[in-house]
Protein backbone atom coordinates (compact mmCIF):
# COMPACT_ATOMS: atom_id res chain seq x y z
CA UNK A 1 0.00 0.00 0.00
CA UNK A 2 2.92 2.39 0.97
CA UNK A 3 4.79 1.16 -2.08
CA UNK A 4 1.30 2.12 -4.25
CA UNK A 5 1.15 5.39 -2.55
CA UNK A 6 4.80 6.74 -3.47
CA UNK A 7 4.64 5.45 -7.16
CA UNK A 8 0.83 7.74 -7.61
CA UNK A 9 3.34 10.66 -5.99
CA UNK A 10 6.13 9.96 -8.31
CA UNK A 11 3.90 9.94 -11.25
CA UNK A 12 1.92 12.90 -10.27
CA UNK A 13 5.37 15.20 -9.75
CA UNK A 14 6.60 13.95 -13.15
CA UNK A 15 3.53 15.17 -14.63
CA UNK A 16 3.64 18.43 -12.92
CA UNK A 17 7.39 18.79 -13.97
CA UNK A 18 6.69 17.80 -17.59
CA UNK A 19 3.86 20.16 -17.24
CA UNK A 20 5.70 22.93 -16.63
CA UNK A 21 8.90 22.32 -18.94
CA UNK A 22 5.94 21.93 -21.74
CA UNK A 23 4.35 25.39 -20.55
CA UNK A 24 7.80 27.12 -20.40
CA UNK A 25 8.27 25.62 -24.26
CA UNK A 26 5.35 27.00 -25.42
CA UNK A 27 5.86 30.26 -23.61
CA UNK A 28 9.33 30.32 -25.17
CA UNK A 29 7.64 29.77 -28.61
CA UNK A 30 5.06 32.18 -28.48
CA UNK A 31 7.65 35.10 -27.14
CA UNK A 32 9.63 33.95 -30.48
CA UNK A 33 6.43 34.08 -32.88
CA UNK A 34 5.64 37.31 -31.13
CA UNK A 35 9.32 39.05 -31.65
CA UNK A 36 8.87 39.73 -35.47
CA UNK A 37 5.59 41.32 -34.97
CA UNK A 38 7.26 43.40 -32.25
CA UNK A 39 9.33 44.88 -34.66
CA UNK A 40 6.94 45.23 -37.42
CA UNK A 41 4.88 47.41 -34.88
CA UNK A 42 7.48 49.71 -34.15
CA UNK A 43 8.45 49.92 -37.86
CA UNK A 44 4.53 51.59 -38.11
CA UNK A 45 5.06 53.33 -35.51
CA UNK A 46 7.90 54.85 -36.43
CA UNK A 47 5.88 55.22 -39.84
CA UNK A 48 3.49 56.81 -37.86
CA UNK A 49 5.51 59.32 -36.44
CA UNK A 50 6.95 60.23 -40.04
CA UNK A 51 3.97 60.84 -41.44
CA UNK A 52 2.63 62.72 -38.35
CA UNK A 53 5.65 64.95 -39.11
CA UNK A 54 5.08 65.52 -42.50
CA UNK A 55 1.60 66.11 -41.80
CA UNK A 56 2.25 69.23 -39.45
CA UNK A 57 5.17 70.40 -42.26
CA UNK A 58 2.11 70.24 -45.04
CA UNK A 59 -0.43 72.19 -42.50
CA UNK A 60 2.05 75.16 -41.81
CA UNK A 61 2.37 75.29 -45.31
CA UNK A 62 -1.15 75.31 -45.53
CA UNK A 63 -1.70 77.84 -43.14
CA UNK A 64 1.10 80.02 -44.63
CA UNK A 65 -0.16 80.26 -47.85
CA UNK A 66 -3.35 80.94 -46.29
CA UNK A 67 -1.63 84.25 -44.39
CA UNK A 68 -0.30 85.69 -48.16
CA UNK A 69 -2.22 88.15 -49.98
CA UNK A 70 -4.52 86.72 -52.55
CA UNK A 71 -6.06 88.50 -55.37
CA UNK A 72 -8.74 86.36 -55.31
CA UNK A 73 -9.62 87.13 -51.68
CA UNK A 74 -11.31 90.13 -50.84
CA UNK A 75 -9.42 90.64 -47.37
CA UNK A 76 -6.39 89.68 -49.46
CA UNK A 77 -4.10 92.28 -50.93
CA UNK A 78 -6.02 95.16 -49.61
CA UNK A 79 -8.88 93.64 -51.35
CA UNK A 80 -7.33 94.00 -54.45
CA UNK A 81 -8.52 91.94 -57.78
CA UNK A 82 -5.77 91.04 -60.48
CA UNK A 83 -6.29 94.15 -63.65
CA UNK A 84 -8.90 93.12 -66.03
CA UNK A 85 -8.40 92.67 -69.63
CA UNK A 86 -8.84 95.64 -72.38
CA UNK A 87 -9.24 94.03 -74.93
CA UNK A 88 -9.30 97.72 -77.22
CA UNK A 89 -6.12 98.58 -76.15
CA UNK A 90 -3.68 98.94 -78.80
CA UNK A 91 -0.02 98.21 -77.83
CA UNK A 92 3.06 98.95 -79.92
CA UNK A 93 4.79 95.93 -79.98
CA UNK A 94 7.82 96.71 -82.80
CA UNK A 95 8.83 93.67 -84.42
CA UNK A 96 12.65 94.19 -83.71
CA UNK A 97 15.08 91.27 -84.97
CA UNK A 98 12.34 89.16 -85.13
CA UNK A 99 11.70 86.62 -87.63
CA UNK A 100 8.35 87.64 -89.96
CA UNK A 101 6.95 84.63 -91.30
CA UNK A 102 4.56 85.37 -94.14
CA UNK A 103 4.86 88.70 -96.17
CA UNK A 104 6.47 91.99 -94.53
CA UNK A 105 3.81 94.06 -95.62
CA UNK A 106 0.73 92.00 -94.81
CA UNK A 107 -2.34 93.90 -93.05
CA UNK A 108 -2.44 92.22 -90.52
CA UNK A 109 0.33 90.81 -88.08
CA UNK A 110 -0.17 88.28 -85.28
CA UNK A 111 1.83 88.80 -82.33
CA UNK A 112 2.74 85.52 -80.30
CA UNK A 113 4.76 85.16 -76.99
CA UNK A 114 5.84 82.00 -76.89
CA UNK A 115 7.72 79.17 -75.06
CA UNK A 116 8.92 76.58 -77.15
CA UNK A 117 8.36 74.08 -74.09
CA UNK A 118 5.08 75.38 -72.94
CA UNK A 119 2.29 72.79 -74.22
CA UNK A 120 -0.23 75.43 -74.93
CA UNK A 121 2.29 76.88 -77.33
CA UNK A 122 2.13 73.44 -79.38
CA UNK A 123 -1.88 72.92 -78.80
CA UNK A 124 -2.33 76.53 -79.78
CA UNK A 125 0.34 76.64 -83.26
CA UNK A 126 -2.05 74.49 -85.82
CA UNK A 127 -5.06 77.01 -85.72
CA UNK A 128 -2.14 79.84 -86.26
CA UNK A 129 -0.42 77.97 -89.07
CA UNK A 130 -3.86 76.98 -90.63
CA UNK A 131 -4.75 81.20 -90.58
CA UNK A 132 -1.37 81.57 -92.47
CA UNK A 133 -2.20 79.14 -94.55
CA UNK A 134 -5.88 80.58 -95.68
CA UNK A 135 -4.74 84.18 -95.68
CA UNK A 136 -1.22 83.79 -97.07
CA UNK A 137 -1.10 87.69 -98.64
CA UNK A 138 -3.28 89.29 -95.63
CA UNK A 139 -1.38 87.85 -92.57
CA UNK A 140 2.47 87.47 -91.20
CA UNK A 141 3.20 85.89 -87.93
CA UNK A 142 6.16 87.58 -85.61
CA UNK A 143 7.31 84.96 -82.98
CA UNK A 144 8.45 86.50 -79.72
CA UNK A 145 10.27 84.70 -76.60
CA UNK A 146 9.06 84.82 -73.48
CA UNK A 147 10.90 81.54 -71.90
CA UNK A 148 9.24 80.51 -68.44
CA UNK A 149 11.53 79.94 -65.94
CA UNK A 150 10.08 76.41 -65.00
CA UNK A 151 10.90 75.33 -69.07
CA UNK A 152 14.88 74.84 -68.37
CA UNK A 153 14.69 73.59 -72.20
CA UNK A 154 12.73 76.99 -73.75
CA UNK A 155 15.80 79.43 -73.83
CA UNK A 156 18.03 77.07 -75.36
CA UNK A 157 15.67 75.85 -77.98
CA UNK A 158 14.91 79.93 -78.43
CA UNK A 159 19.05 79.97 -79.44
CA UNK A 160 18.44 76.69 -81.54
CA UNK A 161 15.35 78.57 -83.47
CA UNK A 162 17.20 81.53 -84.45
CA UNK A 163 20.12 79.72 -85.19
CA UNK A 164 18.14 78.25 -87.73
CA UNK A 165 16.68 81.43 -89.01
CA UNK A 166 20.48 82.14 -89.74
CA UNK A 167 19.75 79.23 -93.17
CA UNK A 168 16.66 80.49 -93.60
CA UNK A 169 14.65 77.44 -91.32
CA UNK A 170 13.08 79.73 -89.03
CA UNK A 171 9.41 78.72 -88.57
CA UNK A 172 10.34 74.84 -89.67
CA UNK A 173 12.18 74.79 -86.61
CA UNK A 174 9.68 76.69 -84.47
CA UNK A 175 7.46 73.46 -85.20
CA UNK A 176 10.15 70.63 -84.93
CA UNK A 177 10.96 72.03 -81.07
CA UNK A 178 7.07 72.50 -80.32
CA UNK A 179 6.68 69.22 -81.41
CA UNK A 180 9.35 67.68 -79.47
CA UNK A 181 9.13 69.96 -75.92
CA UNK A 182 11.59 71.77 -77.00
CA UNK A 183 14.15 68.86 -76.48
CA UNK A 184 17.50 70.07 -77.54
CA UNK A 185 19.62 66.89 -76.61
CA UNK A 186 22.44 66.41 -79.18
CA UNK A 187 20.73 63.37 -80.73
CA UNK A 188 17.14 65.21 -81.38
CA UNK A 189 19.70 68.14 -82.75
CA UNK A 190 21.19 66.58 -85.22
CA UNK A 191 17.86 65.09 -86.19
CA UNK A 192 16.48 68.52 -87.07
CA UNK A 193 19.39 68.79 -88.83
CA UNK A 194 18.98 66.17 -90.87
CA UNK A 195 15.02 66.83 -91.58
CA UNK A 196 15.20 70.49 -92.52
CA UNK A 197 18.39 70.33 -94.66
CA UNK A 198 20.69 72.55 -92.41
CA UNK A 199 24.29 72.86 -92.46
CA UNK A 200 25.10 70.91 -88.91
CA UNK A 201 28.42 72.71 -88.41
CA UNK A 202 27.19 76.58 -89.37
CA UNK A 203 24.41 75.36 -86.92
CA UNK A 204 26.96 74.44 -84.00
CA UNK A 205 28.95 77.35 -84.85
CA UNK A 206 25.85 80.08 -84.59
CA UNK A 207 24.65 78.58 -81.51
CA UNK A 208 28.35 79.15 -80.13
CA UNK A 209 29.79 82.71 -81.67
CA UNK A 210 26.45 84.39 -81.51
CA UNK A 211 25.00 83.23 -77.56
CA UNK A 212 25.52 86.68 -76.29
CA UNK A 213 23.21 88.33 -79.25
CA UNK A 214 20.86 85.66 -79.18
CA UNK A 215 20.55 86.24 -75.49
CA UNK A 216 20.02 89.90 -76.10
CA UNK A 217 17.25 89.51 -78.06
CA UNK A 218 15.70 87.06 -75.84
CA UNK A 219 15.65 89.38 -73.39
CA UNK A 220 14.35 91.93 -75.45
CA UNK A 221 11.01 89.94 -76.31
CA UNK A 222 10.71 89.32 -72.57
CA UNK A 223 11.28 92.89 -71.66
CA UNK A 224 8.76 94.22 -74.07
CA UNK A 225 6.30 91.37 -73.01
CA UNK A 226 6.53 92.78 -69.55
CA UNK A 227 5.73 96.07 -71.27
CA UNK A 228 2.68 94.75 -72.95
CA UNK A 229 1.13 92.74 -70.10
CA UNK A 230 2.30 89.30 -71.52
CA UNK A 231 0.88 87.02 -68.06
CA UNK A 232 1.53 83.83 -69.93
CA UNK A 233 2.01 81.62 -72.72
CA UNK A 234 0.96 81.85 -75.59
CA UNK A 235 -0.43 85.24 -75.99
CA UNK A 236 -1.72 86.56 -79.20
CA UNK A 237 -1.84 90.03 -80.19
CA UNK A 238 -3.31 91.23 -83.76
CA UNK A 239 -2.24 94.46 -84.89
CA UNK A 240 -1.46 95.03 -81.65
CA UNK A 241 -4.71 94.25 -79.81
CA UNK A 242 -4.85 91.41 -77.47
CA UNK A 243 -6.76 88.72 -78.45
CA UNK A 244 -8.40 85.82 -76.65
CA UNK A 245 -8.77 84.13 -80.04
CA UNK A 246 -7.31 80.20 -79.13
CA UNK A 247 -8.80 78.30 -83.06
CA UNK A 248 -9.27 79.31 -86.59
CA UNK A 249 -12.74 80.66 -86.28
CA UNK A 250 -11.44 82.73 -83.39
CA UNK A 251 -8.50 84.27 -84.97
CA UNK A 252 -10.75 84.54 -88.88
CA UNK A 253 -13.13 86.37 -87.24
CA UNK A 254 -10.66 88.74 -85.83
CA UNK A 255 -9.02 89.22 -89.80
CA UNK A 256 -12.17 89.62 -91.48
CA UNK A 257 -13.20 92.53 -89.48
CA UNK A 258 -9.58 93.92 -89.75
CA UNK A 259 -9.52 94.26 -93.48
CA UNK A 260 -13.49 95.04 -93.50
CA UNK A 261 -11.99 98.19 -91.79
CA UNK A 262 -13.93 97.34 -88.58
Amino acid sequence: MKNNVIIVLLVVLTGVLFGAGLLSSVGNAVQAALMPLAGKTDAVAAKQNDIGRKLDVLNARLAALERRPSYNSPAGAGGQQPPSEDLNKVYMIPVGNSPVVGKKNAVVTIVEFADLQCPFCARFHPPVKETLKVYPDQVNLVIKNFPLSFHPNARPAAKVALAANEQGKYIEMVELLLANSANVSEDKLKEYVKQLGLNEQKLMDDLKNKDAQYEAQIKADMDLGAQVDVRGTPTFYMNGQKTMARDFNGFKARIDAILAGK
